[in-house]
């Protein structure tokens, strides 16, 4: 722990206990961010009274290996979040797939546990839904949400719905006993989880007991949807309905941390899991502000990040940082602020951000932006260089699938996927944050940037040693058929014969 936390640590009469709100949202969505509609009064006030970073980034453009990685802290590569069935393919985990967190991952409330912290996930799990990659297997003690995206209706014959856990067992399945309208949009979900955080929030304030909440709601992941007080109240239509109710939410959990006089114990990040999706643009999609692409990506819209971080009376107040940080950042941090050792024995990529939020100190270190098994780009100080390029391919983009709507680079947007490791693409993302200009490989710049960033790359390359792909086998025999509490709701199914294969992966 350093010296600064160390020195809170001790004036402190309680534990610090933590609360991160993690959803997909883009980084141009909050008004504190420049969305000129201004629909986030609270987001912006919790910015007011925390820190803005500026330059905060997941650690992959989608959100099964982001999640992998905030609650390990490393690269999806290194903790199986990744397949290599073929190259530079974005992988999440659906309902087929067979693989899933290892439990030779150290997960954050793993470790929070042992110095008495009770740890609750509410929302989207998605680190695998096959009984041992269950979430309470992996540190938490409460959990209120579903292993999956509430994609469907599914009809329950070739695919069955997904279902809502609490706890142990399953309590129903969406579009059953969850409802989501997909004609009005209209759900009642994200006032479900919003009541589930401000009761576990109580519970543990009235026994005085530090807390990890890990709110991971789904609202904003297509398909968009809202509660009826939220529905048609944005200019920003449906997406924007269901950020206001977000931003309402959040709004009501911070009010209630001063409420209960636990505000100042409470360290609280909000971030997201990837860019804004924009291939559902514009009904259902966000905004990447003036970054390139979004989710899917390694383009600054796919990876950079809405973040904030709230602990009144320790963050200064009105505080912006140009750190570079990275979601893997909130597994070391909160360890450090919890007075533990991140684990000695692994690769840890995530670094401790409290010089940074305390301090105003900036760290130098670099950020990877991977794409499946292939380190595509690597960004150090100012510059960023891409090794490898690849929008999506001609035969989805033919397609109507697009990435990128509106934002054609050429020679930079690719839709086969382009080697660049002999002459990286370089872009100073300062004067050119869009990823429009490329460096001219003939100039000074140029070359002193790449020497500097050649450095980084090589020292990264010889420490990598890639976990075990959990994302390469899939399964229909394994889906959501029966899970643990389906006898009691008479909602069993009967799965298919088990018959593995290669998951296959277009983007």
């Amino acid at each position: 722990v350093g010296p600064e936390a160390l020195s809170l640590w001790k004036n402190k009469s309680t534990f610090t206990s933590f609360g991160v709100f993690f959803l997909q949202m883009g980084w141009g969505d909050l008004g504190a961010f420049g969305e000129p509609s201004k629909e986030t009064p609270n987001l912006d006030q919790m910015a007011s009274e925390g820190m803005l970073f500026l330059d905060f980034y997941t650690a992959n453009p989608l959100c099964s290996p982001s999640r992998a990685a905030l609650l390990t802290g490393r690269l999806p590569v290194r903790n199986g979040f990744y397949t290599t069935n073929a190259h530079a393919r974005n992988a999440y985990t659906p309902q087929d797939i067979v693989g899933g967190i290892p439990d030779s991952e150290l997960l954050l409330p793993e470790l929070l546990k042992k110095a008495g912290y009770i740890n609750k996930i509410i929302g989207k799990w998605h680190l695998g839904h096959r009984p041992q990659f269950h979430p309470l297997k992996h540190g938490f003690d409460e959990w209120f949400g579903s292993p999956n995206c509430h994609f469907g209706p599914f009809d329950n014959r070739a695919l069955p719905n997904i279902p809502v856990y609490r706890d142990w067992e399953m309590i129903g399945r969406y579009y059953e006993d969850f409802k989501i309208d997909l004609k009005t949009g209209e759900a009642n979900l994200t006032q479900i989880y919003l009541q589930e955080a401000l009761d576990f929030i109580s519970k543990q304030q009235a026994s005085q007991q530090p807390f990890f909440l890990y709110w991971a709601i789904d609202a904003t992941h297509a398909p968009v949807y809202a509660s009826k007080h939220f529905l048609g109240t944005s200019q920003r239509g449906l997406y924007g309905d269901a950020v206001r109710e977000i931003d309402d939410s959040i709004g009501k959990i911070l009010k209630h941390l001063q409420k209960l006089g636990i505000s100042e114990n409470t360290f609280v990040f909000f971030t997201s899991d990837n860019g804004a999706a924009l291939i559902s643009a514009p009904k259902e999609g966000g905004s990447n502000g003036r970054f390139l692409c979004g989710k899917q990506t390694t383009f600054e819209g796919g990876m950079r990040e809405p973040a904030i971080a709230w602990w009144p009376g320790h963050i200064p107040a009105g505080g912006v940082s140009h750190q570079l940080g990275n979601v893997m950042d909130l597994f070391t941090t909160s360890l450090s602020l919890a007075g533990l050792q991140p684990p000695s024995d692994r690769q840890i990529d995530g670094i401790d951000l409290l010089p940074a939020i305390l301090q105003g100190k900036l760290i130098d270190r670099p950020i990877f932006y991977y794409r499946g098994n292939e380190m595509m780009a690597v960004r150090v100080g100012l510059y960023k260089a891409h090794y490898w390029t690849w929008s999506n391919s001609w035969e989805e983009y033919s397609k109507g699938i697009d990435f990128c709507p509106g934002q054609n680079v050429s020679g930079v947007t690719t839709h086969t996927q382009e080697e660049h490791t002999t002459l990286p693409l370089l872009f100073h993302l300062g004067r050119d944050p869009g990823e429009k200009y490329p460096l001219s490989f003939a100039s000074d710049e140029y070359q002193r940037a790449m020497e500097r960033i050649s450095v980084v790359v090589q020292q990264h390359k010889v420490t990598m040693v890639p976990g075990e792909p959990q994302l390469n086998v899939c399964d229909k025999a394994v889906m959501n058929w029966s899970p643990p509490g389906c006898e009691k709701l008479g909602k069993c199914l009967k799965p298919p014969k088990s018959d593995p294969k290669k998951c296959f992966w277009p983007h």
